[in-house]
């Protein structure tokens, strides 16, 4: 039976990426000094479940790779290597080339093998380079151990490295679900080959007649002899992943005598044979086969009542079933060109990993909604105005069972925000190491959760501000400590949940931001008036503006006048805000406020003329009626209501969107009071109606961008309803105010 193996790649992916993720951040954690056992072990881990899975999948080209790495980390593991500073520097690297590896293959693109070669040339030099008890490299030890066994048969002369040797006797027996677990027993096989030299006996008592073969149990146990400079404990980590899963024991043999070895490997011998005629094992899939042979060249079997060949054979697999064709071995080299086929593009599937709690609260509101309709249907069926009653509880329980239901879905889209945060700490030490510079980074608030969409758009403005705070926040060493500082800066990234609203915090302990000079670049660009005085928060609210810069050079970090405003830009798009204050000398901070979700939220319903809109619920802070004695008209920028000795510029809806028919006299409306970005603003409706949840429907989507409006959503009528955007209609209320100051400023 062939499986379609295919079908297994996007978990593959998924979980290769992660395993990356936990590589990067353990050397990173190593790169600070915090190297220890259990970070050493879980990047090693990470790394042989990579390569692992790519062998199985014949993705050769990354299991080839991360071979090399993986040799390296456990050299670091076993104390044979120090973590310096250019091991870490070049295992990262080795990290992001097999990510982009990973990447390549899952989109289905070439593979840069240039780079890809580079590395493993990187990483080989440091194998090679400097306390490596084996100064013979991998591929010159087959031959040798075949040129001692041969002279050891001719002189009977037992070499100085055979007396070191180890013999191990294990005993590997499968329980019949081990394959069900996504293990292969070949491919440990594998892996106890490069330890040594192998030898594996298959015992195929408990095998059933074909027909009782279940293709999914394993029936097959081994007994394997392991030859070779080994511990116990490597014997153990190849068996680790099916701890539980198996029958294993390992015993020690004692040393291994010349005439037992001459007499295994001088029986019949064929020296200028290159291939041998075996038994061909019954596998799902040959190509996979052949690719893994090419990976473990030492693996050889030995087949009951027969004459063991001299060269390499493969390595059966747990479904074998006794078959009568015989067949050649696929040389390596020709079993790596057959596993390099043109690959389709494939499209990434996107995935959330959920827990089981929120799976089972859905399924106990599904029970509930289905018992719900049916006592409705039962009502349908048999409807008289005594049963009234009834019926209405029986929608009363639909629409919390509706509400439960969609607040539990809700919940699933839900991540936490460690998945933006995780790709700091790499950014900063990459920009760090660029820059000169010594920078402590702190994440707090990580486990806050935050809508999958939103945090799908909000990394590119979180990268936007903390390369900032880095290029033009933090000080140099030299800087810090003249200005009586720790020459080590300090970054922070803070997330939590305030009403509403996630609020993240991006803030350092640098310069702040250079108030002259913000305003004396503005006012060369004519952005300002020479001589308009502005308040701090209002020069710092400058740097949003689209192309400006305080950078004296471009650079490849920051100084084009392409970041600020395109953070701001992509924050209100998602709803959300985007705040700075700063001080010179101690720093600055950067606040987002953002919906919790796109899809869902809750909304005003206001009646303006004879058409309803939506006011998102988090953006008001009070309505109140309107009293004419605190209603002001300035000369040039419209009417005013003070509020509490604060003036708060009114905008009437009826004007912005040029109806007719709506209340005209501000005794007779009421005064919506928004806020945004640190702005209010009295929006003037003619009536208040209901709240509620409201879906939100794009409308540059199905229709086109129209300002002041951030979407539409169809209410319960029937009727469509658009959903107000606050910051839209800040903007068009000043737009008409600043065209009519720059004209009088001209005529003057």
């Amino acid at each position: 039976m062939s499986i379609d193996v295919s079908q297994f790649h996007s978990v593959f992916f998924e979980e290769s990426f992660e395993g990356l993720d936990i590589m990067e951040s353990g050397l990173l954690s190593m790169s600070q000094g915090e190297t220890d056992d259990d970070t050493v072990n879980g990047i090693f881990r990470a790394a042989h479940s990579i390569k692992g899975g790519a062998g199985t999948f014949g993705f050769n080209n990354i299991s080839e790779f991360t071979h090399g790495l993986e040799t390296l980390l456990d050299q670091i593991r076993n104390g044979q290597r120090e973590a310096s500073h250019d091991v870490i520097e070049t295992l990262l690297s080795a990290v992001d080339t097999l990510r982009e590896m990973l990447t390549a293959v899952q989109d289905g693109s070439d593979i840069d093998t240039e780079k890809a070669e580079q590395v493993s040339n990187a990483l080989e030099q440091i194998l090679h380079g400097s306390a490596a008890e084996s100064a013979t490299t991998e591929e010159e030890l087959p031959p040798a151990a075949e040129s001692i066994e041969v002279e050891t048969a001719d002189s009977g002369v037992q070499p100085e490295t055979q007396t070191q040797a180890q013999t191990w006797l294990i005993k590997f027996k499968p329980l019949p679900h081990l394959l069900q677990t996504g293990n292969e027993p070949i491919r440990m096989f594998h892996e106890l080959a490069e330890l040594g030299d192998l030898s594996v006996e298959v015992n195929e008592e408990e095998l059933p007649p074909f027909t009782d073969l279940d293709p999914e149990s394993c029936y097959l146990s081994w007994e394997l002899t392991l030859s070779g400079d080994v511990d116990e404990a490597a014997i153990n980590e190849v068996f680790e992943w099916v701890d539980g899963d198996c029958e294993l024991s390992i015993e020690r043999l004692e040393q291994y005598e010349a005439d037992d070895e001459q007499a295994i490997t001088t029986a019949e011998p064929e020296p200028e044979t290159e291939q041998a005629d075996i038994d061909e094992p019954v596998v799902p899939d040959s190509s996979l086969m052949e690719a893994e042979t090419a990976e473990a060249p030492n693996v050889t079997e030995e087949v009951p009542d027969a004459i063991e060949a001299p060269t390499t054979t493969e390595v059966p697999t747990a479904t074998e079933a006794p078959a009568a064709t015989s067949t050649e071995v696929t040389p390596p080299t020709q079993a790596k060109t057959e596993a390099a086929p043109k690959k389709k593009a494939v499209t990434p599937d996107a995935s959330i990993r959920v827990g089981t709690d929120k799976v089972d609260s859905l399924v106990n509101l599904v029970g509930e909604l289905v018992i719900t309709q049916s006592m409705l249907g039962q009502i349908g069926d048999n409807f008289d105005v005594s049963m009234l009653p009834q019926l209405i509880d029986g929608l009363e329980q639909l629409e919390r069972n509706t509400r439960e239901l969609q607040e539990s879905i809700m919940r699933i889209r839900m991540l936490p925000i460690s998945f933006v945060f995780n790709r700091f700490p790499r950014l900063v030490h990459d920009m760090t190491s660029k820059l000169g510079k010594q920078v402590e980074l702190v994440l707090t608030g990580e486990q806050t959760e935050l809508d999958k969409t939103v945090m799908e758009k909000i990394g590119d403005p979180l990268v936007h501000l903390v390369r900032n705070s880095l290029d033009h926040g933090l000080e140099t060493p030299e800087k810090r400590l003249a200005a009586n500082k720790p020459e080590t800066g300090m970054l922070k990234l803070n997330a939590y949940h305030q009403g509403g609203n996630i609020v993240i915090e991006i803030s350092d302990d640098g310069a702040g931001l250079n108030e002259e000079k913000i305003l004396r670049k503005a006012i060369e660009k004519g952005l300002v008036d020479p001589n308009e005085s502005l308040s701090p928060d209002k020069i710092h609210e400058l740097i949003f503006l689209p192309g400006f810069s305080t950078a004296d050079q471009v650079s490849d970090l920051s100084g084009r006048g392409v970041g600020m405003d395109v953070v701001r830009k992509n924050i209100n798009s998602l709803g959300g805000v985007v705040e700075v204050k700063s001080s010179p000398g101690i720093g600055s901070t950067f606040t987002i406020r953002l919906p919790l979700t796109l899809a869902i939220m809750d909304g005003q319903i206001i009646q303006v003329a004879n058409q309803r809109y939506i006011i998102p619920l988090i953006s008001i802070i009070e309505s109140v009626e309107v009293d004419l004695s605190k209603v002001n008209k300035v000369t040039g920028k419209g009417e005013l209501y003070k509020i509490r000795d604060e003036y708060v510029p009114l905008i009437r809806l009826t004007k912005v969107f040029n109806l007719e028919g709506g209340i005209d006299n501000l005794e007779d409306g009421l005064l919506v009071i928004v806020d945004c970005e640190d702005y209010k603003v009295g929006l003037f409706v003619d009536e208040l109606l209901a709240q509620q949840q409201v879906v939100i429907k794009s409308l540059e989507t199905n229709f086109r961008k129209v300002k002041g409006v951030a979407g539409a959503t169809i209410l319960g009528d029937g009727t469509v309803a658009l959903i107000l955007d606050i910051p839209g209609l800040m903007t068009m209320h000043k737009e008409p105010t600043l065209v009519k100051k720059i004209s009088t400023a001209r005529v003057a």
